[in-house]
């Protein structure tokens, strides 16, 4: 099995809607967070690659920006709890939906990983 991965880092903004969630958790604050996409692939396709790094490169560098600097609470797809658990698994939804099906050919699996700081990190795997 090949497995390649590309990561970006950005800021955005959440609050915890649970009961009693931890201090500060209750109220808008930032996070530094880092996803990784993780492409399996168990050959390599016609040029010796998992995928076209660069389509990959553009489109996490296109969600990265749109979810830059935003209150993840106020989109739709968060509606409940906006979890990091929660938002590895969207973040990858509008990656398969995004990259083009030619750049998906062959890829058997993703995992996204992301992490909102620097102890803890959550994946979400799914089959393609």
């Amino acid at each position: 099995m090949y497995r390649l991965a590309v990561s970006r880092t950005f800021v955005a903004q959440h609050f915890l809607t649970v009961p009693s969630p931890p201090p500060g958790e209750g109220e808008p604050h930032s996070h530094t967070y880092e996803v990784e996409a993780e492409l399996r692939a168990a050959e390599l396709g016609e040029y010796g690659y998992v995928v076209d790094i660069d389509a990959v490169e553009a489109t996490l560098d296109d969600l990265v920006a749109d979810y830059r600097d935003t209150l993840l609470n106020d989109r739709p797809a968060f509606d409940g709890n906006p979890s990091v658990e929660r938002f590895a698994r969207l973040f990858g939804d509008r990656l398969v939906e995004t990259v083009d099906d030619d750049t998906l050919a062959g890829v058997d699996g993703l995992t996204v990983r992301m992490w909102e700081d620097d102890v803890a990190r959550v994946a979400h795997d799914r089959d393609l």
